[in-house]
């Protein structure tokens, strides 16, 4: 049996082009390196054609692109030969949805909140202004809803394998709701002795799923139905009866700008093709981790990377699960190995998660970078930066400001649902009851805005951590100085809510049940709210040195001392002895090499500025009347071609001489 703590691991990232076989090639060489354990990519089925794996859409299957079940043998016969293990990047916050291959979202669709994978997405279905009827918004169409209806981009069709009717737009699938199918066989009138039945109005078509299964088997029994419907349903794009058919289903096909203000399913940060999943409900936990509890039990899987463990509802008890399921105790002490993708912020020590061994190591990552940063040259640094962008803001102003934009453009919808939820609870006392909408929206965007860290990690049976309390009452503080029209009482609320402390009075007079859901759904909008202005904003206004401008950094980030290193790493034995430690990982933006050549300028920051001007002066006549890279751009592309720029002196000699030897 391989060690239950790696001593060194090797990601490979799998493709088409690199399945199970190619991978159980490497493992001599791997074995010959010293590495424990292959830390593989997500590898249970994705869609197809994924680049990544990151969008699943069978957690109980391998995927096929790889090599299927006979492929994955094969490597694990190899990994054990080698006594080697095998680490699996695990997605448990969502799936790949849209298209046609997620066979729960496609029920969803067709059923609605009937169907038994409706509980296992997290969908708000009364949230839809305009609308008597349940249903989720799809934001998949590439143009306003009217213009893409009368464009024919929008088609009904049929499959006479299944005998069901879709709705597709190109590539997406949308299935009809089956009450719908008398009215669309009374409409088409294309129907033998069989399926005359089926064509008058059957109450049981709305609930009973049995009466619509075997509607459909009689529907793909016809060869009339099936040779003669293709010319009928022509008749049906782009025309008021689709249109009508479409008001009855249990979706809304929508523009994609709509998504960030109408959206009513949680997604993965803002990306609409991948929806969250409830993975508090017992039963949806069961459902997506059987292949995963096979695979331990067989001896065939040795260690789990969790993916986006933030967006969870409760981080905690979905680790204590999997600690049961994996079948250990403790941290690091037993059979299996957990490691946690967590993002901590600056002084942030990390979660109480059980069983689960540490993090990904992007702490790590940057406090290796931050050592190798002349903490000297980085004053120098800043006044070039400065000078030469025009920047006045503080890097603190930059990120608040990072913050409320993408809580308005790209999670508004998310606030608004909160907001919603937050009105309601407040109404259930006297105390609170005069908080208006639109002092409770200023005042979350205020708190959310201010937190420091991805998330806190306060439940109903755990409460509130130290370190999680410090943190919201100062984040309550912060918001407080930022939005001084509304009345400090809002704000006491506000923290008594997050913290839980509003339930802990004999006689509250809230519901339990919404401040409970409440403080969940908070603490799952917080991480994407940072992640997308810290890496995908601040880090692009903010970079007066691009080496700190890291997943897991932070950009006005000093340098590290050895002393002040080795307090880190005596810090981090007794936090977590066993957790990653990474210099790169698939979502770094700069790799290693490129990374460290820029950290070398934080000790030339004097001809840094020389050569920064003068490279200015030649690039000048070249920007004309606005065309061309800002000073911005060219600031930020200066420090990156000096990363990429081709080897040439000793680093080329070097580069040649490990060439030669590997390749001898």
């Amino acid at each position: 049996m391989p060690a239950v703590i790696p001593s060194a691991t090797y990601r490979l990232q799998l493709s088409k082009d690199f399945g199970f076989a190619a991978a159980a090639e490497l493992v001599p060489y791997l074995k010959a390196l010293g590495i424990t354990h292959v830390y593989a990519s997500p590898f249970l089925r994705a869609r197809k054609g994924s680049s990544h794996g990151y969008d699943v859409v069978d957690h109980n299957q391998l995927d096929p692109q790889f090599g299927g079940d006979a492929e994955f043998s094969r490597l694990s016969a190899a990994l054990a030969a080698a006594d080697m293990g095998l680490i699996l990047d695990f997605v448990p916050n969502h799936m790949g949805v849209s298209h046609a291959d997620n066979a729960w979202w496609l029920d969803v669709l067709e059923w609605g909140p009937r169907s038994p994978y409706a509980r296992y997405f997290d969908i708000d279905w009364r949230n839809l202004p305009g609308r008597s009827r349940p249903a989720v918004i799809l934001p998949l169409l590439g143009k306003p809803y009217g213009e893409a209806l009368t464009a024919g981009e929008l088609r009904l069709d049929f499959d006479p394998a299944e005998g069901s009717f879709s709705v597709w737009y190109f590539d997406h699938r949308l299935p009809v709701r089956p009450a719908d199918y008398p009215g669309l066989l009374r409409e088409m009138g294309k129907a033998d002795a069989d399926l005359l039945r089926f064509q008058r109005h059957h109450p049981k078509l709305v609930s009973d799923r049995a009466f619509a299964t075997e509607m459909k088997a009689a529907l793909a029994a016809s060869s009339i139905f099936a040779d003669q419907i293709g010319a009928e349903l022509a008749t049906w794009h782009s025309t008021s009866r689709l249109h009508r058919l479409l008001l009855r289903q249990h979706y809304v096909p929508a523009y994609w700008r709509s998504s960030a203000s109408e959206i009513n399913y949680r997604r993965f940060f803002d990306i609409n093709d991948l929806a969250g999943l409830r993975m508090e409900d017992d039963r949806v936990f069961a459902a997506t981790h059987k292949l995963v509890e096979n695979l331990v039990h067989s001896g065939q899987l040795h260690g789990l990377r969790l993916d986006h463990i933030d967006g969870l509802y409760d981080p905690v008890r979905y680790c204590r699960r999997l600690g049961e399921l994996t079948g250990h105790a403790g941290a690091g002490n037993g059979e299996f190995y957990i490691l946690v993708e967590k993002i901590l912020g600056e002084g942030e020590a990390v979660p109480s998660f059980p069983d689960v061994a540490g993090t990904t190591g992007y702490e790590w990552l940057n406090a290796i970078c931050r050592v190798l940063v002349s903490d000297r040259g980085l004053s120098g640094l800043e006044e070039t930066w400065r000078d030469f962008t025009g920047e006045t803001q503080s890097y603190l102003q930059i990120e608040q400001a990072a913050k409320a934009e993408v809580i308005s453009t790209l999670f508004s919808g998310e606030l608004e649902t909160l907001v919603r939820l937050l009105r309601r609870i407040a109404a259930g006392t006297s105390r609170s009851q005069d908080f208006t909408t639109d002092q409770l929206r200023i005042a979350l965007t205020a708190y959310v805005t201010a937190l420091p860290v991805y998330r806190t990690y306060v439940t109903p049976e755990g409460g509130e951590s130290a370190q999680d309390r410090a943190i919201i009452n100062a984040a309550v503080d912060r918001a407080r100085q930022t939005a001084p029209r509304i009345e400090p009482a809002l704000f006491d609320f506000l923290r008594d809510l997050f913290t839980l402390d509003i339930l802990k009075t004999r006689r509250h007079g809230y519901s339990a049940r919404r401040v409970n859901l409440l403080v969940g759904k908070l603490q799952q909008f917080t991480g994407p709210v940072m992640a997308k202005a810290l890496e995908d904003t601040c880090f692009y206004r903010h970079f007066r040195l691009l080496s700190l401008n890291e997943v897991g950094g932070q950009p006005d980030a000093g340098g590290l001392d050895p002393a002040g290193f080795h307090a880190l790493m005596a810090e981090r034995i007794g936090q977590q002895p066993h957790g990653l430690t990474a210099t790169a990982t698939h979502d770094t933006k700069r790799g290693e090499d490129a990374r460290l050549r820029i950290a070398t300028l934080s000790e030339l920051s004097g001809e840094w500025r020389d050569s920064v001007q003068r490279w200015q002066g030649w690039n000048q006549p070249l920007v004309t009347k606005g065309v061309g890279p800002s000073r911005r751009h060219q600031y930020m592309l200066y420090q990156s071609l000096l990363g990429a720029w081709p080897l040439s002196g000793p680093d080329e000699d070097f580069a040649n001489r490990a060439a030669a030897y590997a390749i001898k």
